[in-house]
């Protein structure tokens, strides 16, 4: 139904980092929302390659290989062909990734997955291994700050687990002052705001410098890709108004759709 947009006279704000914003901001935009994009999170290279390259440099003696994110697996794969790596070094590898965009994006490389779980958090990702693990050796590569439920679960059923990191994600300065001033202007305040992982909720506060600028105004409301965001956002004390069923980009969208 070309006619079809129910979020119509709704302002969104997206706050993905800038290369990743698209889906979610032209999803909720064919639905009719007005969009404004300010990224909360930044994606860097890590502080250091060497324990990547090292994990890269044996990869032969692992035998999983997890992957988080879809930034995770581009890092990844980036630093694969800068040591002149090809998917052929993978082929012995069990793959698990955390959810179908993650996926994708793996198997984008030509590469096989071979667990995802049911829901796409850490510890459905521990729970789809649970009787595979033992005694093996496991990569997990991901991003510089993350949850460590994942190592710490999978070293209690045996596992030898390598964390590296892959890649850093860090505030954007530049956000600071055009998030404060778009919460401030009554005509540009969003009615709706997203959040696609804890980072943007940890890193939307500190924008903020912990202070709720909306205070005496109508806050906007909260959207929340997941249970693990939403638990982030309600530790600062932030209410949860939408949450996806399913932990994805198209979840969040058909969350805030319904509402």
């Amino acid at each position: 139904m070309t006619n079809y947009r129910p979020l119509a006279g709704i302002r969104i704000l997206v706050g993905r980092a800038r290369h990743q914003a698209g889906a979610l901001s032209s999803g909720l935009r064919k639905l009719g929302a007005e969009i404004v994009e300010i990224p909360f999170i930044e994606i860097r290279r890590p502080r250091s390659y060497k324990p990547l390259d090292s994990a890269l440099k044996n990869i032969v003696a692992y035998d999983w290989l997890i992957l988080t994110s879809v930034n995770g697996v581009e890092a990844f794969w980036d630093r694969l062909k800068k040591r002149h790596l090809t998917k052929r070094h993978l082929q012995h590898l069990k793959i698990a990734a955390i959810g179908p965009a993650t996926k994708d994006a793996i198997e984008k490389h030509g590469v096989k997955v071979h667990v995802i779980p049911k829901e796409y958090v850490a510890e459905a990702v521990v729970k789809s291994l649970r009787r595979r693990v033992a005694g093996k050796r496991v990569l997990l590569a991901r991003a510089s700050v993350a949850r460590d439920v994942i190592p710490r679960e999978l070293r209690k059923l045996g596992a030898k687990v390598d964390v590296v990191e892959a890649y850093e994600t860090v505030i954007p300065k530049s956000s600071r002052a055009r998030l404060r001033a778009v919460l401030r202007d009554h005509k540009r305040r969003p009615h709706v705001i997203t959040f696609t992982s804890s980072s943007t909720a940890r890193n939307f506060m500190q924008l903020l410098g912990n202070k709720m600028v909306w205070s005496g105004r109508p806050r906007p409301l909260f959207a929340s890709i997941g249970p693990v965001t939403s638990t982030t956002l309600r530790e600062f004390g932030l209410q949860v108004d939408f949450e996806g069923k399913k932990y994805t980009i198209p979840g969040l969208i058909e969350a805030i759709r319904k509402s």
